[in-house]
């Protein structure tokens, strides 16, 4: 297994691809299973917004390691519209697609740490972590 993996996102089959190798890289990083569910689903909605909303994107998935910790760095990124109100956007129930509204703060939720930058025009780059509980 790689210590990185690079997916190209463009349609629902690589949402579930990157799902699969986010699975698989949280289980040789020692993940139990709910976390690995916690990750696949953090995976899956970084994945759909770039599907949803730029068309095409990267997903990037590293095992990482720091200090006495591991885990996974998952670093998403799109070159789509970005988005026009952060703060909005980081609230539940706020959605542009008619939605539940409950994707990227469900997301922070999920994670250990998250980081968002957007420029409209430009688009969006989501860096989330997940780290092991020992």
């Amino acid at each position: 297994m790689a210590s990185a993996e690079r997916i190209r996102i463009r349609t629902d089959r690589d949402i579930l691809l990157a799902r699969q190798r986010g699975r698989e890289m949280g289980q040789t990083a020692g993940f139990v299973a709910t976390d690995l569910t916690l990750i696949a689903t953090a995976i899956s909605e970084l994945a759909r917004n770039i599907v949803l909303y730029a068309r095409e994107g990267m997903l990037e998935i590293h095992l990482v390691a720091e200090d006495a910790r591991c885990g996974l760095l998952i670093v998403a990124r799109d070159h789509g519209p970005g988005i026009a109100d952060l703060t909005r956007a980081m609230q539940d129930g706020f959605s542009t697609s008619g939605g539940l509204g409950l994707g990227l703060p469900g997301v922070k939720r999920l994670m250990d740490s998250f980081e968002i930058d957007s420029y409209p025009g430009l688009g969006t780059t989501v860096r989330i972590a997940k780290w092991r509980r020992s």
